[in-house]
């Protein structure tokens, strides 16, 4: 019985973890960031990418704040992400996004909205919206994946909404004005989505049919390893008896 029970134990000691060691913090948001992410401060955003060249097309994370003004609710908010959203690409082409969903959400005792769309922000793109009001101050947290990794990248943006917090830190914070868009300010670095993240982007497009779903497929080495554990069992079985 005690070498089923080490055996067990082994087999779960191997199961892969996720690793958010890195945490992001600013004068108005932290978060936990995906392994090898990192953000830095473009002109008035943070944006966070992944340190590995390769990898930095794939997604990228806009943060911004605004002072409160009178287009800035939750319910404003609500309104805006629900509709679709219209921008004109580098390349010169109308992109209108897609509106998937638009919600209120509750992330560690604060209220959020939260959006998501297809090509709101870069074409071939998904972009969650997460926005909402602390004190005198809008916040926007806005992540974007390539519609062709989005499964890819699931989990990782799925914890780091877990870990979102926001907060009103005293003394001078950089933020927008009060009579400007919150969302207009979050959008994505001229030269950031030229350098990286448009190159290799998916082509423009999409339908319901490509709306994204939460992986519940087993990974392969779950599979693998619940198999090698369940072959130990039976040997040692075989030898008990």
């Amino acid at each position: 019985m005690k070498k089923i029970l080490l055996a067990t134990l082994l087999a779960v000691a191997l199961l892969p973890t996720s690793s958010f060691a890195t945490k992001f913090a600013n004068q108005f948001t932290e978060f936990e960031l995906p392994p090898q992410w990192q953000c830095n401060l473009e002109g008035a955003e943070w944006v966070c990418q992944n340190t590995n060249e390769a990898k930095k097309k794939d997604a990228i994370i806009v943060l911004a704040a605004k002072l409160k003004g009178d287009q800035d609710s939750l319910d404003q908010y609500l309104t805006y992400l629900k509709a679709a959203k219209s921008f004109t690409s580098v390349q010169g082409k109308p992109v209108k996004s897609e509106p998937r969903y638009a919600k209120t959400v509750n992330l560690s005792g604060q209220a959020w909205v939260d959006s998501l769309h297809l090509e709101s922000e870069i074409p071939g793109f998904y972009t969650r919206y997460l926005a909402t009001i602390k004190q005198d101050i809008g916040v926007l947290v806005t992540y974007s994946i390539n519609k062709a990794k989005y499964q890819q990248y699931l989990d990782e943006f799925e914890n780091m909404v877990k870990t979102l917090k926001v907060f009103r830190k005293a003394g001078g914070i950089n933020v927008a004005p009060a009579n400007t868009n919150l969302f207009q300010n979050a959008q994505i670095p001229q030269g950031v989505s030229e350098g990286t993240v448009f190159s290799g982007a998916a082509p423009a497009g999409g339908s319901e049919g490509d709306q994204p779903k939460k992986k519940d497929e087993l990974p392969l080495t779950y599979i693998l390893v619940g198999a090698g554990a369940l072959g130990l069992l039976l040997i040692l079985r075989k030898k008990k008896g």
